[in-house]
């Protein structure tokens, strides 16, 4: 198992001259190879192959105007063609969007793998440096030096801040003990999340609560001259109230995925197509402030160290308008409608706690019914006179790990 350890790094200003003539080595490099690629393939129709890119490199460095691009270490560029390929392949496959050119402004990184760096008695030294690069470690459960990183990947943020993330191979924990419980979870908007055990988590709603000095720090900014010292004062503060937005963000997602693992043995959740919904203007904001997408990408990597199962259910399933009591399926539920009586057992329902509800009968089917495969909540109820209608729709992969 592949397990990855970030933590502050502090260069001397000879390490970081030789970190930023890197970075920018890489931003060169990808730039250079993404609009020859993309002329080969929109100009005469051939596809580009990792040889011919590593060929290509080799050439720049032998001329007069690239051959600066043998003064910092060969790792790092390499691996971004390495990059280039994989976001190529990514993007054909149709998992992500098309690769986009790097420019300075943004997170600049650089990959390191063995022959680029030496890790010794916890002391770092990174090729075309002389000294160990400082850095931080904040794992008190682990000692550095007892690390064996198979990558090591040195990164600046925008607000200027350095970083080191070492990648160490590990052996796949024990799972945890069991729990005795299963959770549902609905996902929402007023609230971040509501469990089928009737537990509301409210939604932080970090960008909201630092949107006015946010906005107040890109107006300065606005007003500053284009490459000017106070245009990148002002840039920089810009980059900090993102960075405090985003550090605050993953910091609940973390201590909720967390929390709910270690609670439930199942854990059951709808898949919500995210990028379609950020696409309804009145709504992108605070959707892509709930981070929804990276937390089940929490939620499935802590699920499969912990040994617990996640069951993701289709998002068509008619979770919010299925009473959890009878199983009777409404015609028609509107959105502002957050409380409603079940017209075949009287039974008064709370919009969120009763989808929350269905959401874990649906899981707890498909997870008693199928050891792998995807995931449907059609079709769950087996009482009432109206049951659900079946989801025909795109069904989704449930990740399930065996204790």
């Amino acid at each position: 198992m592949r397990t990855a350890y970030k933590c502050r790094a502090y260069p001397d200003p000879e390490q970081a001259a030789v970190f930023s003539r890197t970075f920018g080595c890489v931003r060169l490099v990808w730039n250079k190879t993404l609009a020859e690629r993309h002329a080969a393939y929109h100009q005469r129709g051939k596809k580009t192959s990792y040889k011919q890119t590593d060929a290509a490199l080799t050439g720049w460095k032998k001329t007069e105007d690239l051959a600066f691009l043998s003064e910092v270490s060969s790792v790092p560029l390499q691996q971004t063609l390495r990059h280039q390929h994989a976001a190529f392949a990514n993007f054909f496959a149709g998992r992500t969007k098309y690769p986009r050119f790097k420019n300075r402004d943004s997170r600049q990184t650089a990959h390191y793998t063995r022959s680029a760096f030496r890790m010794k008695n916890g002391e770092l030294h990174m090729a075309k440096t002389t000294t160990p690069l400082r850095f931080v470690w904040s794992f008190e459960d682990v000692n550095p030096a007892t690390l064996d990183p198979t990558m090591v990947v040195i990164s600046r943020d925008p607000d200027g801040r350095w970083y080191v993330t070492f990648a160490i191979d590990t052996d796949v924990p024990d799972p945890m003990d069991e729990a005795g419980h299963a959770i549902g979870i609905d996902l929402g908007i007023k609230d971040f999340a509501v469990t089928s055990d009737g537990e509301r988590i409210a939604n932080p709603r970090h960008l909201e609560r630092k949107a006015r000095n946010l906005a107040r720090y890109q107006r300065r900014m606005a007003r500053c001259e284009r490459g000017s010292a106070n245009r990148r004062k002002a840039k920089a503060k810009v980059a900090r109230a993102h960075r405090k937005v985003r550090n605050a963000r993953a910091d609940f997602l973390h201590r909720t995925s967390t929390n709910l693992i270690r609670r439930a043995d199942t854990i059951v959740i709808e898949d919500l197509a995210v990028t379609n919904m950020v696409k309804n203007r009145a709504l992108a904001r605070v959707i892509s402030d709930a981070g929804w997408g990276e937390f089940r990408r929490q939620l499935e990597y802590k699920a499969e160290r912990a040994g617990r199962t996640l069951v993701v259910i289709d998002r068509w399933y008619p979770s919010s308008k299925t009473c959890s009591a009878c199983g009777h399926l409404l015609a028609e539920l509107s959105l502002s409608t957050r409380h409603w009586t079940c017209p075949g057992c009287r039974t008064r329902h709370d919009r969120d706690i009763n989808a929350a509800k269905n959401i874990l009968a649906a899981g707890r089917a498909v997870a008693g019914e199928r050891s792998s495969g995807d995931a449907c909540g059609a079709g769950v109820r087996r009482q009432g006179s109206s049951l659900p209608q079946s989801a025909l729709k795109q069904e989704t992969r449930a990740v399930r790990r065996p204790a």
